[in-house]
Formats: C-alpha cells, structure tokens, sequence
C-alpha cells in the first residue's frame, strides 16, 4: 500500500532494533527507500528487512562519532526524512550509578540525536528540502518524576526534547518541521523478559508508536513542528 511517503528517501537510525524495525516496516508498507546505518559489519541475526529491496543498510557507521555521521549522510541522495530510534536504557538509582552511566546514557540518546538532526539538517538544507526530522524522546524526559531511579536516562531523553523544540524554532523558515515522540514502557520482547509480572496491556504496542513517527514524517503533516508527543497508552 503506497501513501505519501512513496518514493521518498528516509534514514532511520537505531532500524535494527525493535522500533526501529516497526518503523521501517510501515514506512515499506507507504513505499518509502530507507536507508539503515549500523555501527556493525553486518545485518544483525533476525533483521527482516537485510535483502529487502527499498532497504539499504550501511554498515560501521558510529552515530557518536560526528564524522562518521556526517559521512554517512552526505551518501543518501535526496533525503526526506529523518527518523531517529538509536539509543539506549541503563537503570540508575542515584546510590548506584556513577559518571559513567551518566555519559553513556548522554552519548547514546543526546549525542546521537543532535549528531544526526546536524546532518540532516544540513543534508536538506543543501538540496532545498522542507523534510522532516522525528526524534524519540521518552515519558520520563518530559516529566521527570517517572524517571525515578533512571535520572541518567531521564535526563538524556530531556535533551533530546530540548533539541528537537530548539531545533524546530531554528529551522521553521528553511520548512524543515522537527519533532518527537515520548513513548512511555514499549511492548517488546526485551521488556516483556524484564518485567514478566508487567500488566503488558498497558504498554505502548510496536506498531501504534510507529504509525506516530511516521504520520510526523509524512508529508501529510504540513504545519506541526516542534511538538513532543505523549504516547503513554494506558500507563
């Protein structure tokens, strides 16, 4: 089923993963070309989309590393959008966790982010490209009473907010609209395993997130820019 976003060329970051992976399935699903960068050598076991024809996946890239970014996107030609899932979670209760936690969890959800909205930013700008850029922020980054125990995190996901709201502000007159998601507890295998007694129920499903990211990418979305997006279900 082609939509809007048919033909259109869009980079998802973090595609491996399991939002990421829902997002890259319904972008095909609208009949975009996606491009998946991954800082391994090869498609992880068990990533549907390794020899799907409208996916191509670049390998070694490090999406903390500005250079490797930049080389990155300066390869996709005519970009549209910009779909930012790479992160990362680390449980930090205050006794506990240390700088080092604090900076991975820095590097792998607010340095990543800002690293790939530059370059995108500056690969649409080239063009004349009024694209779109989606972040994914979480709950506790917008209210930071949930992040209870995972301050580090919580305070990476409250970066990417800030970027995506400057960002927005900065880039209205080149029309490039920015903005983000806040999922609360996603409904994947990784969370099921760590939290079995979970009411799963209450979670975010895979595919409702995904269907927000890329109703924000869409063309279809004219005018919203620098909105950070509760998707809380019922938690």
């Amino acid at each position: 089923m082609a939509g809007e976003l048919a033909g259109r060329v869009v980079v998802v970051t973090g595609g491996t993963g399991a939002l990421g992976s829902a997002v890259l399935d319904r972008l095909l699903d609208e009949g975009s070309v996606c491009h998946v960068p991954t800082s391994h050598a090869a498609a992880p076991k068990g990533f549907a989309f390794a020899r799907h024809g409208r996916v191509t996946l670049a390998p070694n890239v490090d999406l903390g590393d500005p250079v490797s970014t930049e080389a990155f996107y300066a390869t996709i030609p005519d970009l549209w959008a910009s779909i930012h899932c790479a992160g990362g979670f680390a449980m930090s209760p205050v006794g506990e966790a240390g700088a080092d936690v604090f900076a991975a969890m820095i590097d792998a959800n607010a340095l990543t982010a800002f690293l790939c909205c530059h370059a995108a930013a500056r690969t649409m700008r080239a063009t004349g490209t009024a694209g779109r850029i989606v972040n994914v922020s979480a709950r506790p980054g917008l209210d930071p009473r949930k992040g209870a125990a995972m301050s580090a995190y919580a305070a990476s996901k409250a970066a990417v907010a800030a970027i995506t709201v400057a960002l927005a502000e900065e880039l209205k007159g080149d029309g490039i609209l920015v903005n983000a998601v806040a999922p609360s507890t996603l409904d994947t295998p990784a969370n099921r395993k760590a939290m079995p007694k979970a009411d799963f129920s209450k979670w975010v499903s895979l595919e409702a997130a995904a269907k927000a990211i890329v109703q924000l990418a869409s063309p279809e979305n004219a005018t919203i820019s620098g909105a950070l997006a509760p998707i809380y279900g019922r938690a």
